[in-house]
């Protein structure tokens, strides 16, 4: 039994959410496992291997030991264009979307990969421990200035942030809130660095430091007692507020597109009920984010949500290397294109402010948008690259002539599946008049650049930039 036509575009959508797409054989595959069979898969990261880094630093040196952020970004990049773990990857990704950390601040692009390696390894586990890990990470000390954090002077930055953007939400909240969560943080910093000579450059280390840390009682979201920084995270957790917080990020970032962070203090999630559905699992797991992501991905919520989220760069980037078969491997190319996504709006490991970027619409600017359509159909259109032969060979596979209208349904349906409107469609066929294919092989030696031409066009199309 094959997979239909319904099952590959399920199975897509659920790749291009889970992961960072597939190509068409791909899809294939996948579907005849079954949908279900798919998402425990993904769910369950450990039974695939790791990136074969050995292989890596023999073709790309500069990023075993990166001594820039360009090197830095290049070697995430190549995580997410060959890891066989997708929904690991996606999830450290959206980390680092929600607990935004910037390396013009930091200047430290190896303690930044360290922080994106926390997440690759404990962002699907549990919430509560990954808030742990974060207080304790050195690049977020540094970040929040919680290094300034002392009992005779408290810095508010980590603790308003934790509350604000990391784990409750405005609102949920009040200033003394905030100064006592940062009283309990005091003395939770940073260890000096080994020096970078001879041997390279080393990350910091967490370090708490008792003599700096007020051990006075601390009244906190109703609470009082004596706390430090663990006793605030399982407080934090405990609040309603903080499971229906986390769950509609997981929805701006899995299922749909949100309004900005600053607006969701009065403005209502898209789907409330969607986003009430996480956060019960959530709490009903103890805070297992592997519980909410299979509430996510198995809903009718999730896959009745195609082509409702706007394609940050970084998808954009990765999707289309895969379609096209393009870099999947160690490079020289991968020095220049690493750089594509900051063309686009979005330079991993350097979020414009604590608040990450914002998602949706904005991410299409003018400018944007331009550098968007231009990658993605230079690649496309680009005959000499595997996937798009590939997809070649399959429009003209039965051997026959074919009108303009089935070139662009085929070449929709191959570069996606994706779904147009009837005004966008009908645009494209008469863009494809007159290069109608009239037959293959040897007797039509120019189809593949008319299918190149017509997945060029489709690059350029707005549900093209949806997932």
């Amino acid at each position: 039994m094959t997979a239909s036509d319904h099952d590959i575009a399920l199975i897509a959508h659920l790749m291009r959410r889970a992961g960072f797409g597939a190509s068409r054989a791909e899809l294939e595959d996948l579907a005849e496992r079954g949908y279900g069979s798919v998402v425990e898969d993904l769910l369950n990261p450990e039974q695939q291997p790791d990136i074969d880094e050995d292989t890596l630093y023999r073709y790309l040196p500069m990023i075993e030991v990166p001594n820039t952020v360009n090197h830095a970004q290049m070697k995430w990049l190549y995580w997410m264009a060959n890891t066989r773990k997708p929904l690991q990857e996606k999830v450290a990704l959206f980390w680092h979307h929600v607990f935004a950390t910037g390396n013009a601040k930091v200047e430290s692009h190896t303690d930044m990969l360290v922080q994106v390696g926390m997440f690759r390894e404990h962002g699907m586990g549990n919430f509560r421990n990954l808030l742990m890990r974060l207080a304790e990470d050195p690049a977020m000390i540094y970040w929040l200035d919680n290094n300034e954090n002392h009992k005779r002077a408290p810095n508010e930055n980590w603790g308003r942030e934790l509350l604000e953007l990391f784990a409750l939400g405005v609102g949920s909240y009040t200033e003394k809130d905030v100064y006592e969560c940062s009283r309990a943080f005091t003395g939770w910093t940073m260890a000096p660095k080994i020096p970078g000579v001879p041997w390279g450059p080393w990350p910091w280390g967490f370090l708490y430091k008792a003599e700096d840390h007020d051990f006075t009682d601390k009244t906190f979201l109703g609470h009082t007692g004596n706390f430090n920084g663990e006793d605030i995270i399982d407080v934090v957790v405990r609040q309603p507020a903080s499971a229906l917080f986390i769950s509609r990020h997981l929805y701006n970032f899995f299922v749909a597109d949100e309004h900005p962070v600053p607006a969701w203090p009065t403005t209502p999630p898209k789907d409330p009920e969607a986003v009430k559905a996480i956060a019960d699992s959530l709490i009903e797991s103890g805070f297992e984010m592997k519980a909410a992501l299979r509430t996510i991905l198995t809903s009718d919520f999730f896959k009745n949500a195609a082509y409702q989220r706007v394609k940050n760069p970084v998808e954009v980037f990765i999707n289309t290397l895969k379609i096209t078969g393009d870099m999947l491997e160690p490079e020289p190319r991968w020095i220049e294109a690493s750089d594509e996504p900051i063309y686009m709006g979005q330079e991993v490991l350097n979020p414009p402010t604590v608040e990450g970027w914002h998602t949706g619409r904005e991410w299409v600017n003018s400018g944007a948008l331009i550098s968007r359509v231009n990658f993605v159909a230079d690649r496309v259109s680009n005959v000499d690259l595997p996937g798009v032969r590939d997809i070649i060979r399959r429009v003209s596979d039965n051997g026959s002539a074919i009108s303009a209208a089935e070139l662009v349904d085929r070449c929709l349906d191959l570069i996606g599946p994706l779904e147009v409107t009837e005004e966008t469609r009908k645009e494209l066929i008469e863009e494809a008049e007159g290069t109608v294919a009239a037959g293959s092989g040897g007797s039509n030696g120019d189809l593949p650049q008319r299918v190149a031409d017509v997945l060029a066009l489709i690059a350029g199309t707005r549900e093209y930039q949806f997932c």
